[in-house]
């Protein structure tokens, strides 16, 4: 392979080009250019005929304002020619064409103007490279004879590697890819803006993935919008799987928000695209210390806010993904560290925190690292079995301007937070959904039910099996379980005592567990105590279509309500609700929240 004598440089981003035209003088290579590229080198390289214009190549100056310039026989057969074939070398000596051997070049700045001036039509043609565009084709197409830059990142390794380039066929490959790339991602722009039926997308995979959501699913991976800036997340620690991911997706942007919305260190608590539990900071009291095998540790706001986002449905967070908004500190990361988890995803991690959940899962426990606010792209796009679907990303959020539109009752501020904490909650829950909440804290959520009295009938039970967990009697099996019990074992034995539907060989199996037989929970016991339970409040994504489900929340406790409205049953919904003394919000049909 011939040494590098001709070089061509004709570029619109100019970064770092005068050192790479110092660079290519000094080893003796003719520079050609154009237009600005050329001003700019002579006003740097001095008095030095190795820097040419591109009239002097092609015989023709430059017309039209610069629109034309490089198309010219003298520049694409410099770049087109194989020095190999005897055709083309006769060719170029009868034409008196001279090789080129390298091409520097990038294009206008289409997406830029298009962002910063998208009703500029005129403006945009302008802004359309066709000579820089044909070259580097042209270039790409013959790389193993041309040299083809388009980014300048490049240039220092270019440098660094100037002897080695002749041979290498590995690297003048790379290089080649990238510039078909940069023309393929600038023609997608292009075609973009003039055809709205048609949906251009460019991605490049960063990481392939151990396989799908089932193991049959071998081939998976992670690939990334070229027009993002960056992913939500950096991978620190571990090695993330598809549904992983899912849950990391949606953990991180739930988190996100809630903790932008209320100022509170907010934990998500995620298995199978759905909060198993969710909390805001707020201080235990003495029964949840117990309840939640706290004890009489101390805890930082961020360890108390994930002891009760872990601790609103234990069994179902068994095996899941968390999501923290805030740093993890030392604290929270020894209280992660016992419990059964895939994974983490948060804003950051203190190095002792990190330390702690490196060595969990030996070193293989999955820590992201949230990148900033809530990655919001214009267009949410998902393909399945041959058909793209695409809409508007959701953007809307609940805060407390939400909740105005109270329709009966009156909901004080503290209340407010809980329809908060519930309505974004269900905002990443896979509907139908509906939740309840109480002091910043989701105690129940029912989630992907095709009938919402289903949903409301599934918060139900979760609500009361939470809230049973603080009765006394259960109380006092924590203290009853014979010593290297696991917790959650303690925790499977505490639901299944709740819910006494044991036979004989599971009794036997129970009562085994505990130092003497603890007492029996009756029915009576769990109504009476349930009767108790108040100040509940209810999320619902979309509206309520009968009174039914009001019916079934006030045996719950449940006494404030937020819900979208717009049903032909508003006004009996709102009677039911007057009825047992509730008070409701309604956001508006704009603040339904389905996840499908």
């Amino acid at each position: 392979m011939n040494p590098i004598r001709t070089a061509l440089l004709s570029v619109y981003n100019k970064t770092n080009i005068v050192n790479l035209g110092k660079f290519l003088v000094e080893r003796g290579v003719r520079i050609v250019s154009t237009g600005g590229t050329y001003r700019m080198l002579k006003e740097n390289l001095g008095d030095t005929d190795k820097l040419v214009p591109i009239e002097n190549l092609t015989g023709f100056p430059e017309i039209l304002g610069g629109r034309v310039k490089t198309l010219h026989p003298m520049v694409h057969g410099g770049l087109l020619a194989k020095r190999t074939n005897p055709a083309h070398t006769k060719d170029m000596e009868q034409n008196g064409v001279d090789y080129i051997d390298m091409i520097v070049t990038n294009l206008y700045p289409f997406k830029q103007v298009l962002e910063s001036n998208p009703d500029d039509e005129q403006l945009l043609l302008e802004n359309i490279d066709i000579g820089g565009h044909t070259m580097i084709r042209a270039a790409a197409k013959n790389y193993e004879e041309v040299l083809v830059l388009t980014n300048p990142n490049d240039y220092n390794v270019v440098m660094d590697n100037w002897d080695n380039l002749s041979n290498n066929m590995h690297f003048r490959r790379q290089l080649a890819r990238q510039a078909f790339d940069h023309i393929a991602e600038y023609d997608i722009a292009i075609a973009s803006y003039y055809n709205k039926d048609r949906l251009y997308r460019v991605y490049d995979r960063v990481r392939n993935l151990k396989y799908g959501a089932n193991p049959q699913q071998a081939f998976a991976a992670i690939y990334q919008n070229v027009d993002q800036q960056a992913l939500p997340f950096e991978v620190v620690n571990g090695n993330p799987g598809y549904i992983n991911f899912l849950d990391a997706i949606y953990a991180w942007n739930l988190v996100s928000e809630l903790g932008q919305a209320t100022g509170l260190p907010s934990v998500a608590s995620f298995k199978h695209n759905s909060p198993a539990g969710v909390s805001v900071y707020k201080e235990l009291n003495d029964t949840e210390r117990v309840a939640y095998y706290a004890g009489d540790k101390e805890l930082t706001p961020l360890a108390t806010a994930f002891v009760r986002a872990r601790n609103v449905d234990p069994m179902s967070s068994f095996g899941d993904f968390i999501g923290v908004h805030g740093t993890v500190d030392e604290c929270t990361a020894n209280l992660i560290k016992t419990e059964v988890s895939d994974g983490i995803v948060a804003n950051d991690f203190t190095p002792e925190a990190l330390q702690i959940l490196k060595s969990k899962k030996k070193g293989g426990y999955i820590i992201l690292r949230g990148n900033g606010d809530i990655p919001y792209n214009p267009l949410e796009i998902r393909e399945m079995h041959g058909l793209t679907l695409v809409q508007d990303e959701n953007k809307r959020t609940t805060t407390y301007d939400s909740l105005t539109n109270v329709v009966c009752g009156d909901i004080p501020e503290d209340r407010q937070l809980d329809l908060i904490v519930g309505n974004i909650t269900l905002k990443y829950t896979q509907s139908n959904s509906v939740c309840s909440a109480k002091d910043g804290q989701v105690l129940g959520v029912g989630a992907g039910q095709q009938s919402r009295i289903d949903c409301v009938k599934l918060v139900r039970r979760k609500t009361n099996y939470w809230y049973l967990r603080q009765h006394p009697k259960v109380l006092k099996l924590h203290s009853m379980f014979k010593k290297g019990t696991k917790r959650v074992t303690k925790t499977n034995a505490i639901i299944r005592y709740i819910e006494n539907e044991f036979s004989p060989s599971e009794y036997k199996e129970w009562v085994n567990l505990f130092e003497n037989e603890p007492e029996e929970l009756t029915g009576k016991d769990k109504r009476d105590f349930l009767a108790t339970l108040d100040n509940v409040s209810l999320a619902s994504d979309a509206f309520f279509p009968f009174r039914d489900n009001i019916d079934v929340a006030q045996q719950f406790g449940v006494k404030y309500i937020v819900q979208p409205g717009g049903s032909v049953q508003d006004d009996v919904v709102t009677e039911a609700c007057k009825e047992y003394g509730m008070n409701m919000a309604m956001t508006g049909r704009d603040m339904r929240m389905f996840l499908h």
